[in-house]
């Protein structure tokens, strides 16, 4: 049995929970609206990259090694940044 929701006069309406929750939609997801040109609108969640979690989780480590190394003294910050750089180039 479909379910049947009113289309409000600025274009608004409800997508029913049940949909959501079985399509995996949550809020702030990117949904696009394509027509087939007869009376059915296709309704696809857009996808913008291959790996968003782990860019998320590389952020998030990022942002820790940030604020370690404004907890490190301006030395320690060099002795550090001569060690790595030593050591990319091959020579420690």
């Amino acid at each position: 049995m479909p379910i049947r929701r009113m289309l409000g006069k600025r274009g608004n309406t409800t997508i029913p929970q049940e949909i959501r929750q079985s399509a995996g939609w949550k809020y702030n997801d990117v949904l696009s609206f394509t027509w087939d040109g007869c009376d059915s609108v296709i309704v696809k969640k857009e996808k913008f990259c291959d790996n968003c979690a782990g860019k998320q989780k590389e952020n998030k480590e990022r942002a820790t090694a940030q604020a370690l190394m404004e907890q490190m003294s301006p030395e320690f910050r060099k002795a550090a940044l001569e060690f790595l750089l030593a050591k990319g180039s091959g020579s420690g």
